[in-house]
């Protein structure tokens, strides 16, 4: 189905992707847990706590994490914790060093959802999206209600929503190209939710193409988030510094937050100097689940706590 975006009536429609039969309940679960360990993670509420506020049984709560993310609650609140951001920071600023030297191959590999990309014209980003076609649709993931938008040369943006608040975000998104032409397309915007939020498709032999719409600046940021490996972190100031302008962090936090491409492009793993996990335009609770997804993705990092 294709439908010309109506600016006076922004109304998205959910397509099921294929990410579990119980994906969008179990999400329900996680984010009500999850919003109680970000407020009190340092109390390191139990199993039987969780489970009881969730109005689940303990064994079903840790059911319900391992269908999610394959980490039990006791996992993921180590996860999120001050000490884990703090451990992803071990070596933040040679991390960004190394990415410039190694390839994309084996346990080095740059990006984990071998991203290919290209960058706008300056010239096109200045005309604001005219001529520029973008289709877009909302999936659940993981993480909520996601908003895709693609072009014919790929993956341009990615944002959460949580329910009620999908307009907004398809407001937002649209508000970064106010003069290109959306179209609601469910049918175009499905295999990337598809190859996105499932890591048995990171496939490098078929790349996720995206395309980078903003500043040279902005595109120079979004470019050295790519550099960052799953289960390793950075700092603004680590990124300001690789750019070769030290003073320029604040700069950086500003085209961070602008990153149109969440979660591909991973603007979660950039951490404050001390290991806080700072803001997150989709919000605090969602960078702490998507860092501690990752976590349970990549196993040995927890293993090394």
């Amino acid at each position: 189905m294709t439908k010309t975006l109506d600016p006076n009536s922004l109304t998205p429609k959910a397509t099921p992707i294929s990410i579990g039969p119980d994906a969008e309940a179990d999400y329900r679960v996680v984010r009500q847990t999850l919003e109680r360990i970000t407020l009190s993670w340092r109390e390191q509420p139990s199993l039987e706590q969780l489970a009881k506020e969730a109005g689940l049984q303990p064994i079903q709560l840790q059911r319900v994490f391992s269908r999610w993310a394959g980490l039990t609650p006791k996992q993921f609140l180590q996860a999120i914790t001050l000490d884990y951001a703090k451990a992803l920071l071990r070596d933040s600023a040679s991390v960004l060093d190394a990415s410039y030297e190694v390839g994309l191959s084996g346990s080095s590999r740059l990006h984990d959802l071998f991203v290919t990309h290209e960058a706008m014209t300056p010239g096109a980003y200045r005309g604001r999206g005219t001529g520029l076609t973008v289709f877009y649709g909302f999936h659940p993931c993981p993480f909520g209600q996601v908003l895709l938008m693609v072009t014919d040369k790929g993956l341009a943006g990615l944002a959460f929503a949580d329910p009620g608040e999908e307009a907004a975000a398809l407001e937002d998104m649209c508000d970064r190209w106010p003069a290109a032409r959306f179209i609601e397309d469910t049918t175009a915007t499905a295999p990337y939710a598809s190859r996105v939020f499932d890591p048995g498709e990171w496939d490098g032999d078929t790349p996720l193409n995206v395309v980078l719409i903003g500043t040279d600046f902005e595109i120079r940021v979004w470019q050295t988030l790519l550099k960052i490996p799953m289960g390793r972190a950075t700092t603004y100031s680590d990124i300001a510094r690789t750019l070769g302008n030290p003073k320029a962090s604040r700069a950086v936090g500003t085209a961070v937050g602008r990153n149109p491409i969440s979660f591909v492009v991973p603007c979660h793993r950039v951490l404050g100097k001390n290991g806080t996990l700072c803001g997150y335009h989709w919000g605090l609770t969602r960078k702490k689940a998507i860092l501690g997804w990752e976590c349970g993705l990549n196993g040995p990092v927890l293993e090394a706590l």
